[in-house]
């Protein structure tokens, strides 16, 4: 765990942005015990390809895909069983994650292939970091533009934005602060 958070953070640092997230990393004393679950959308992690500056934290997900906890804010009444299959996070630093932070949530978000994570806005502020495929991200009353692996994406708190895939599944990087970090986000019309 501490070589994977070492290389999230790593994967961060370059980004003006996430100095503020990253004032708020914890010191890893030790960590708490996460029982490991599967997803229908692990099944695309370990295809996955990182692109220039994130192929080592891709890497280390990977490497521990099998042993983190892998979960879905939504159930099917929210988006329906299809977007379930291909939806799922797993955390590794805040409220539910292997290392406890009351400051910033920190894990990594995976989109299976056309997936579409309909408008949602939420009170934590957000830095993404897609890590390996494609995607377009929708922010505001903007238009979906496509945003290349390795490229941070902020939202500001309440900030609305969407995320859909086309043929290739997606995995990226999420830092949280803010609000209720374990608050469901709040749905919003498409």
């Amino acid at each position: 765990m501490d070589r994977m958070l070492a290389e999230v953070r790593a994967a961060f640092a370059g980004w003006p942005e996430a100095a503020r997230f990253l004032a708020d990393w914890p010191k890893v004393s030790e960590l708490r015990a996460c029982e490991a679950s599967a997803l229908p959308v692990c099944r695309w992690l370990a295809a996955m390809r990182g692109g220039p500056g994130t192929q080592a934290v891709l890497a280390e997900v990977q490497r521990l895909a099998g042993r983190l906890a892998w979960r879905q804010t939504y159930g099917a009444a929210d988006f329906g069983d299809a977007f379930l299959q291909g939806y799922g996070w797993s955390e590794f630093i805040g409220l539910r994650g292997p290392v406890a932070s009351e400051r910033i949530a920190c894990g990594v978000l995976l989109l299976g292939p056309g997936v579409t994570y309909p408008p949602h806005a939420h009170q934590a502020e957000e830095l993404y970091l897609p890590i390996s495929g494609g995607a377009e991200w929708q922010r505001g009353d903007a238009e979906f533009a496509c945003v290349p692996v390795g490229q941070a994406i902020y939202h500001h708190s309440w900030m609305a934005h969407a995320m859909r895939t086309g043929a290739e599944p997606l995995a990226a990087l999420y830092l949280w602060r803010g609000g209720d970090l374990a608050a469901k986000s709040v749905i919003l019309p498409g």
